[in-house]
C-alpha cells in the first residue's frame, strides 16, 4: 500500500525549485540528491510513496533511468506515480507504465550477423581483469553484465576460460545500460563486439556452456 509521502530526487542547487513545484498538500516530501539515487531507491521500496518526482535532466541520465526502471519493475510500487519535473519551467509528464512486463531486447544493432545462444546460469568471463555474467554468446559477440563501469566504443580484453581451454581477444563495447536491480548492487549490461576471436574455439565454449 502506498504512503502519503513524496519522494524527489534531483541536483542540489535544482532542490529548492524543485520543492516549490511539487504539490504536497499532506505527509511527508523526502529528498535526495541525483548522485546518490541508491539512498533515494531504498527509501521508496521501504516508504512505497504515493509520487516519486525526478528532476528532468536527472530523469534522463542512465542513473536516472536505471531508478525509473527499477521502480516500473517492482511489484510492490505498481501504485507509485513517476513524475518527471523541471526546476525552471512548468514541465511535468507522468512516466507511463507498461501494460505488461516486456523482456529487455538482447540486442540493440539490429538483425544477428551469427547465432546468438542463452548461457547457462553463473557462466562468467573475464572483461578487462574482471567477472563478468555471460548472459548469451555467439562467435562474433556477446551480451555481458559486469559490476565494472562500461561504456560505449571502449575495447576492452576478454577471456573465456573452463577445464577444456583458454580463449582469449579483445571486445568493442556496442551498447551498455546501467541497471539497479532489486537484490543485488548497481551494474552494467553490456552487448559487445568480439575482435579477431577464434570463432571455433568460442563456438566449442558456447555448445558446452550454453543453456
Amino acid at each position: 500500500m502506498t504512503q502519503t509521502c513524496t519522494v524527489l530526487v534531483g541536483a542540489a542547487d535544482r532542490l529548492p525549485h524543485l520543492k516549490a513545484r511539487v504539490n504536497q498538500p499532506d505527509g511527508e516530501l523526502l529528498d535526495f540528491l541525483d548522485v546518490d539515487p541508491l539512498r533515494a531507491l531504498e527509501a521508496i521500496v521501504k516508504r512505497r510513496p504515493r509520487v516519486i518526482a525526478l528532476e528532468r535532466l536527472f530523469a534522463a541520465s542512465p542513473r536516472g533511468a536505471a531508478l525509473i526502471n527499477r521502480v516500473k519493475g517492482d511489484r510492490n510500487l505498481v501504485d507509485t506515480e513517476i513524475r518527471v519535473l523541471a526546476h525552471d519551467s512548468e514541465y511535468m509528464r507522468v512516466v507511463p507504465r507498461p501494460s505488461s512486463s516486456a523482456a529487455q531486447a538482447v540486442d540493440q544493432r539490429g538483425t544477428r550477423r551469427a547465432p546468438r545462444f542463452k548461457m547457462a546460469p553463473k557462466v562468467m568471463a573475464l572483461v578487462d581483469g574482471k567477472h563478468a555474467t555471460l548472459v548469451d554468446l555467439s562467435t562474433i559477440g556477446a551480451q555481458i553484465v559486469s559490476p565494472a563501469a562500461l561504456k560505449p566504443n571502449q575495447m576492452i580484453p576478454m577471456t573465456l576460460s573452463d577445464e577444456v581451454g583458454v580463449v582469449k581477444f579483445s571486445a568493442e563495447v556496442a551498447w551498455t545500460s546501467f541497471e539497479i536491480p532489486p537484490n543485488s548492487g548497481p551494474r552494467y549490461r553490456a552487448g559487445v563486439e568480439f575482435v579477431e576471436a577464434d570463432a571455433m574455439a568460442v563456438e566449442a565454449y558456447c555448445t558446452r556452456h550454453r543453456a
